[in-house]
């Protein structure tokens, strides 16, 4: 598995490449020798994770109406870690009253693909990523390429949406391809479907499940990478927690670690990803 790393190099234009290690399809991303000090949290009365309902397979409610999905199941992970399923809560709101929610203490975490930024920063604290979303390139199964991966699409068209990091991040990586822009995802996929542009580049997430859908017809897989970038694609998810919650934060990174080494957190990804994002 490869991933491109945003090094100083590549801020120049350079491109780099490096393996990671990875159980199962989930890059590791807690080091199995490091053992991250777990502060007392038996004082703490409860721990309320916010979330939200639309934003599958992460968080969702199901047929019955109740809260399920990726952050849904690593939240009760983690309170089982900790030792504190009977003080654990989990509360769906819109997403965009999670901030402030958690800023007038409304709960303690927030558990739902907040991308962090410098300007966040300053207002919460986060805990170390627990999932990269990678950018993936994918092809029509009828379009033949000379190789197996991106040098194959040297000198070919390759579509992305326009404005986005991803184009940027093609751009930069793969200067020998040929960026198609669109303005839509949905524009990008039907020029992938008709064989207009020989791949496109875009987030492996979408696409994953894109692939899987009706309107793919089967069309289409993913195609090399995983591509990951903290210049482009962010920090990863993590989770955010308000600014007194360092604490907490240590803690939950301990938890995160011991999931990630017994193979927990892989459990609950695969559950949910069973096609695989990388």
């Amino acid at each position: 598995m490869f991933v491109l790393l945003a090094a100083p190099a590549q801020a120049q234009g350079l491109a780099g490449q490096a393996q990671i290690d990875a159980a199962g399809d989930l890059p590791v991303l807690f080091d199995a020798r490091e053992r991250l000090a777990r502060p007392d949290v038996s004082e703490i009365l409860r721990l309320r994770f916010l979330t939200t309902t639309d934003f599958p397979p992460f968080n969702f409610t199901d047929q019955t109406g109740r809260l399920a999905g990726f952050h849904i199941d690593l939240a009760r992970a983690l309170c089982a870690e900790l030792g504190m399923e009977t003080k654990c809560q989990i509360q769906a709101l819109p997403y965009a009253q999670l901030q402030d929610a958690l800023e007038a203490g409304q709960g303690d975490a927030v558990l739902a693909g907040v991308a962090v930024t410098a300007a966040l920063r300053q207002r919460f604290v986060f805990s170390r990523p627990y999932m990269l979303l990678p950018a993936r390139f994918i092809r029509h199964r009828e379009t033949q390429l000379p190789g197996g991966d991106a040098a194959a699409l040297f000198d070919r068209p390759v579509g992305v949406i326009a404005g986005t990091a991803h184009e940027m991040m093609l751009k930069a990586f793969f200067p020998d391809i040929k960026p198609v822009t669109f303005e839509t995802r949905e524009t990008l996929l039907a020029a992938l479907k008709d064989r207009k542009v020989d791949a496109a580049f875009a987030d492996a997430l979408q696409l994953s499940f894109w692939t899987q859908s009706p309107a793919a017809a089967n069309c289409c897989r993913l195609f090399d990478g995983p591509y990951l970038s903290e210049k482009f694609l962010g920090e990863g998810m993590t989770i955010m927690l308000g600014p007194q919650g360092g604490t907490l934060a240590t803690a939950l990174d301990s938890a995160l670690a011991a999931l990630s080494r017994n193979g927990r957190l892989e459990e609950i990804y695969l559950r949910y990803f069973p096609s695989g994002l990388y």
